[in-house]
């Protein structure tokens, strides 16, 4: 029985394999419930020398994308950064500055491509680029993988001197309803400051009897 494990293991990941996206990262820990952390080692590792699978970080492996002009294409900065947090069920969240942007609240673009977590600090390089993966509060990351996730994230980031009603109001003019009732949802993890923006925010449309504009 012991014997056949290793076989059985990598047909049953080649299998998988197949069937996932180019260019989608993914860990070891996807293919334990298929045999033992040893064989599905042996069998990304030879799937790697075969050319079926990369490694573009250490524990990370991704079917490869080609492109005719460039050759392999690198997996996208957040995607690998994700693989590598749910390995601890950490979560990810991009930088403030990237999150401001994303908002409309800045026009600047971050040149070192930088991700919040929940988990430790660690740095990487894929291909000629360095990623940073920073610890912050898991505080900070409250609604990670919604829209409002990020509104948060770009306010927590600009802070109390560059918060201001306008700045509010941009922000619930990007967001839809449903995700500006979320971030309002999570009032109670913002800082002082800040939800007092909010609810100065909420007063002064309330007085003026028209709500803000949101996106649909």
């Amino acid at each position: 029985m012991s014997c056949k494990q290793p076989h059985n293991t990598a047909l049953l990941i080649g299998n998988v394999v197949k069937r996932l996206p180019y260019g989608e990262p993914f860990t070891t820990r996807r293919f334990l419930s298929l045999g033992s952390r040893a064989a599905v080692d042996q069998t990304l590792t030879r799937m790697v020398k075969a050319g079926l699978l990369s490694r573009p970080v250490r524990g990370v492996y991704v079917r490869p994308k080609i492109n005719r002009y460039v050759g392999e294409v690198a997996p996208e900065p957040q995607k690998v950064a994700e693989a590598i947090a749910r390995e601890t069920g950490a979560a990810v969240q991009v930088h403030g500055a990237e999150a401001a942007r994303r908002m409309g609240l800045t026009t600047q673009v971050p040149i070192t491509p930088v991700f919040y977590t929940s988990g430790p600090t660690r740095r990487f390089r894929l291909g000629k680029m360095e990623v940073l993966l920073k610890h912050i509060s898991p505080r900070k990351l409250y609604l990670v993988g919604h829209p409002a996730g990020i509104a948060l994230t770009a306010l927590w980031y600009l802070g109390k001197k560059s918060v201001s009603l306008a700045t509010i109001a941009q922000v619930r003019s990007t967001l839809t309803e449903q995700e500006y009732d979320r971030l309002l949802s999570a009032i109670s993890m913002m800082p002082g400051w800040l939800r007092t923006t909010f609810a100065n925010y909420e007063k002064e449309t309330a007085d003026d009897g028209v709500p803000a504009p949101a996106s649909r």
